[in-house]
């Protein structure tokens, strides 16, 4: 995976960021967003880890 500089803080990154906003997306602030149910939500994580996508050391 292709890291980069976040700014001018000295912290490397990758260049493909992950957000799971979208999951289980119940009530009128999440299902605004989606509704991902669980097997589409494993199967974006499969193909977000097979991208070399991988945990932050702030996550």
């Amino acid at each position: 995976m292709e890291q980069r500089y976040l700014g001018r803080s000295g912290f490397k990154v990758p260049a493909l960021g992950f957000g799971a906003g979208t999951f289980g997306g119940e009530g009128p602030l999440f299902s605004a967003w989606g509704d991902t149910d669980v097997a589409g939500a494993r199967r974006i994580v499969d193909i977000c880890l097979d991208a070399g996508v991988t945990r932050s050391a702030a996550g």
